[in-house]
């Protein structure tokens, strides 16, 4: 007798995934490596929950299309192909792990802990 089993997902497979379109012309490279060292601190700050994905519009530009954003940059938090938060335009301030996380109803205790420093 064959037994048949799923596999376990793997914490990244369920993880939910942040885009942020990017656009391909217009934006000056210190303000690009600043949006990128910002991108990178949040990601730090989310943990496994929410994996951040930068999708440039000069390399994928159907991508980009595909989610009407009217203005870029565009960030679009998905998870199991549905749009669950989108913000269009840079933020006003930083863009808080906290108010990400909320999206996934995750409970603070489930969260990731914050690193001071």
């Amino acid at each position: 007798m064959t037994t048949l089993s799923r596999p376990v997902p793997s914490p990244a497979a369920e993880a939910a995934v942040l885009l942020v379109l990017l656009p391909a012309v217009g934006t000056a490279p210190q303000v690009r490596a600043g949006t990128r060292a910002m991108l990178a601190a949040l990601q730090r700050e989310l943990g496994p929950s929410i994996r951040v994905l930068t999708v440039d519009e000069t390399s994928h530009p159907s991508v980009v299309r595909s989610f009407d954003a009217t203005d870029l940059p565009a960030f679009v938090l998905m998870r199991h192909g549905a749009e669950l938060w989108r913000q269009q335009g840079l933020p006003e301030g930083e863009i808080t792990a906290a108010v990400l996380l909320s999206k996934l109803d995750v409970l603070p205790a489930e969260a990731p802990a914050r690193r001071k420093g």
